[in-house]
């Protein structure tokens, strides 16, 4: 949903810089390795040794880096079905580190089994949201759209953890919570996209 409205903004600050790296010589896989690889080491460091805000900042740095890839491969003139694959599968890596390591934190950190477990369904409903899309475009299907989107994940969950950090009380929790019903709800959401579109395929549509 926030990608929506907020990408051609977005885009106006990250598109020059994406454009600079290219003149450096950097390629958009290169970006897309390196954000993802500090955002897993940034989230499996701090967050389960109980450091929420410093691992929020880090992890909010590094997760920059995803939106500058794109704009590198719009400065280049190309994207390649290889850098939409990587970008992809790193995607689904970094949003399994932050959940994975925000639940570890609530297993052993917070002795929080029920918050836990709804960082996992955070966890295993980011991955369904894009598996669901993923498979559905493979079949020529659509299945856009839903109430939280890979932005509004990693917004819901940092700033949860982030004000946890800063002592506010049942911050991560709200966030946890709220982006475990949000999350499953988009997963209905896409699913029922699909059928949709099924039927529209199959009339003709």
């Amino acid at each position: 949903m926030l990608n929506v409205f907020a990408r051609s903004s977005v885009s106006r600050v990250t598109d020059p810089v994406g454009a600079w790296l290219v003149r450096c010589g950097l390629t958009p896989n290169v970006v897309t390795v390196v954000g993802t690889t500090g955002t897993v080491l940034a989230a499996l460091w701090f967050f389960p040794r109980g450091q929420l805000f410093v691992g929020t900042l880090v992890v909010t740095l590094f997760v920059l880096f995803d939106l500058l890839d794109g704009a590198m491969a719009r400065a280049a003139g190309r994207g390649t079905p290889f850098g939409a694959v990587l970008d992809a599968s790193c995607d689904r890596i970094a949003d399994g580190a932050l959940f994975g390591a925000l639940a570890w934190w609530c297993f052993t950190g917070a002795d929080n089994r029920p918050l836990a477990a709804a960082a996992l369904v955070c966890l295993v409903a980011a991955q369904v949201i894009s598996y669901v899309k993923a498979r559905a475009e493979a079949s020529g299907l659509s299945a856009d759209g839903g109430l939280v989107e890979r932005a509004e994940r990693f917004i819901i969950a940092l700033v949860g953890a982030g004000l946890s950090g800063l002592g506010v009380p049942w911050a991560l929790d709200v966030a946890l919570w709220l982006l475990a019903a949000l999350s499953v709800a988009t997963v209905v959401q896409r699913l029922v996209a699909v059928a949709r579109s099924a039927r529209e395929s199959a009339n003709g549509g």
